[in-house]
């Protein structure tokens, strides 16, 4: 189906936005067969050193892609994703395709039916291309679990890709096609979008339903990783919207995000802190965000740099919940300890024996910690700070080597993107620029509650002014 007047060579394919290959299937310019089958080769041919995925698909995918070309040939009407490849993480449930969540407790786990985010993805003709690679349980930041390995960032093998949507992150940045589903329970979205210098969203808590539901207190949130503003709004999209079985989704009406987003920010009120009033950060990187703030600033948009009254106050909670929480693991100690990740080990026990009491005393203290949260961006459109502390550093490590040791506590690095996993405030992580070894950094954009618009807008007006999909890691 392609022709000389795509100029479309199958590297072009594997980097081209989902927005550009809806329309050019549509427009019958290229073919779904060709983009799978482009994408797949360059999967193939990277994944020995990146291994960002733990479940690769290729036989389903070409069958879906037929399928799919059937559709466009037949004049049927298509889907808003219509033969475009997505890649799924490895702890979202897949009909028929293993779901391990990293785990060697659950190699060779194949459920019977799919999550609503991947029933949403099929619907809309999106093509699976597999499972991407997560920590074990998802727990940590780092893209390394028991079961897979180190998945590595395209831009330094070896390095952390981030987590714990890693493979989505590692594979996004690849060119292993354009949409990238990602969940994220303490920046497990952002953190990774940061490393890998991509687009990622954490849309407001409940925005995309999550089912199973998450037993960790409405932490968890289902979005994209991109490398478009633009593909993530499409992704938004097709996925979002109320579901029965998922309780704590939204029943808000969900706006048309590819329409209504465009790249004017002028006169919009921007708080900016570089460290919430109690984070340490790599000077590389607050002087990389520092000068993205000041991008925002010459669109026009109203700049303050603050220190919000409610950051110091996170780091109690978030390691308090996030120890706490792990605890539903609790129970494969006995059998599987030995086969686990040692830190996740560590996390599990640190949480345990914690009392009804304790909890709820904390569970208070989170309540008022998200008020205050709320009242702040009432003044506000939005706010800006890091996305993560540090540049990317050896996967094999837990914190980076000038940061102090500490047997599970990985969110020393990651003080900017709990507190909206706890407040469920949308927030995007924007690539901002490269450090001196040539490692992207990421700045956090966040939204008042249901406002995933304005977060979209201002990510769109910074990628006009500042470009980035255009730059490829040189793997």
């Amino acid at each position: 189906m392609r022709n000389a007047e795509t100029n479309m060579n199958d590297l072009d394919l594997c980097f081209m936005p989902a927005t550009e290959l809806v329309a050019a299937i549509k427009a019958k310019k290229v073919s779904p067969v060709e983009v799978t089958k482009a994408v797949l080769a360059r999967i193939e041919a990277l994944e020995p050193e990146l291994n960002a995925f733990a479940t690769f698909t290729p036989e389903l995918a070409l069958e879906a892609a037929k399928k799919a070309e059937i559709a466009v040939t037949s004049g049927a009407e298509l889907g808003d994703l219509h033969g475009v490849p997505v890649t799924i993480k490895d702890l979202t449930v897949t009909d028929g395709i293993p779901t391990q969540r990293g785990s060697r407790i659950l190699a060779g786990n194949t459920p019977s039916f799919d999550a609503p985010v991947v029933s949403r993805i099929k619907q809309a003709g999106g093509i699976l291309l597999g499972k991407t690679t997560t920590p074990e349980f998802g727990w940590k930041g780092v893209s390394q679990s028991p079961l897979t390995g180190i998945t590595s960032n395209p831009w330094k093998l070896g390095y952390n890709a981030g987590a714990s949507s890693a493979g989505a992150g590692s594979g996004a940045a690849a060119g292993y096609g354009p949409l990238h589903q990602g969940s994220d329970g303490a920046g497990s979205i952002r953190m990774p979008a940061h490393f890998c210098g991509v687009f990622g969203l954490k849309p407001t808590f409940g925005r995309i339903p999550n089912f199973p539901v998450p037993n960790n207190d409405q932490s968890s949130h289902v979005g994209p990783l991109t490398r478009t503003v633009a593909d993530a709004a499409l992704f938004l999209q097709a996925t979002a919207g109320y579901i029965p079985i998922d309780h704590t989704s939204l029943a808000a009406p969900v706006p048309d995000y590819p329409a209504l987003i465009n790249p004017e920010v002028s006169g919009l009120r921007i708080a900016f802190s570089c460290d919430l009033g109690h984070a340490r950060v790599d000077p590389e990187v607050s002087e990389l965000v520092a000068a993205a703030v000041g991008v925002f600033a010459d669109l026009g948009c109203h700049i303050e740099e603050i220190t919000p009254g409610f950051g110091p106050l996170g780091p109690e909670l978030g390691r308090f919940f996030w120890s706490v929480h792990e605890t539903n693991l609790a129970h494969y100690l006995e059998e599987w300890e030995s086969a686990m990740d040692p830190g996740l080990v560590a996390c599990i026990k640190a949480g345990g024996g914690r009392s009804a009491e304790e909890y709820l005393a904390m569970r208070a203290r989170k309540i008022d910690y998200v008020r205050q949260i709320q009242v702040f961006m009432e003044d506000w459109d939005l706010l800006v700070t890091p996305a993560v502390s540090v540049a990317a550093f050896p996967a094999d490590r837990l914190q980076p080597a000038h940061w102090p040791e500490h047997v599970w506590d990985w969110l020393s690095w990651a003080e900017f993107s709990y507190p909206f996993n706890l407040s469920g405030n949308p927030a995007a992580s924007v690539p901002c620029g490269f450090t001196n070894a040539g490692l992207p950094v990421g700045l956090q954009i966040v939204g008042k509650r249901l406002d995933e618009l304005s977060v979209l807008r201002a990510a769109a007006a910074f990628e006009v002014a500042r470009p980035w999909a255009d730059k490829r890691p040189p793997i």
